[in-house]
């Protein structure tokens, strides 16, 4: 008889449980937001457009932003002043939701916008630990097609 109860007892929170849980869905807890202090930036400089991406040490990106996408059109998103308003966007968006403070910089490319993207983040108050120019340098190209032969 004792054991019938305990069963019934048993069946009642089951069914207690499975109707909270088909009511009202579980809710995850809020991730933090991460912090990073130090990171990595990445400017493609080229004729026509500036690319600014920020990254942590391992890579991942953080935050981007590129002339064109700040209202920029046509040849002015090659210009300094585009560059400088793109880098400007991405790091301060590094800096308030991320907390960075410094970073490495890696410049590619020989468009106008090298010096004011890396002026621009260290204005900010972004501390930069190094400059690095990681530019592709051809070196004797492809393979050259052979002789005619007569």
């Amino acid at each position: 008889m004792a054991e019938e109860e305990i069963k019934k007892a048993e069946t009642e929170v089951a069914a207690t449980t499975a109707e909270t849980t088909a009511a009202e869905p579980t809710k995850k807890a809020k991730k933090g937001k991460r912090v990073v202090t130090s990171g990595q930036v990445h400017i493609s400089a080229t004729f026509n457009n500036t690319i600014v991406s920020i990254s942590d040490k391992k890579g991942q990106v953080l935050t981007q932003s590129s002339a064109g996408a700040n209202g920029f059109r046509g040849s002015k998103k090659g210009t300094a002043y585009a560059a400088q308003i793109a880098a400007e966007k991405a790091a301060g968006v590094a800096k308030k939701d991320y907390g960075m403070n410094s970073c490495d910089v890696y410049v590619k490319g020989i468009g106008l916008g090298r010096d004011s993207a890396i002026r621009a983040v260290s204005s900010l108050g972004i501390k930069i630990d190094s400059i690095t120019d990681v530019t592709p340098i051809a070196h004797g190209g492809v393979r050259p097609k052979g002789e005619r032969k007569p």
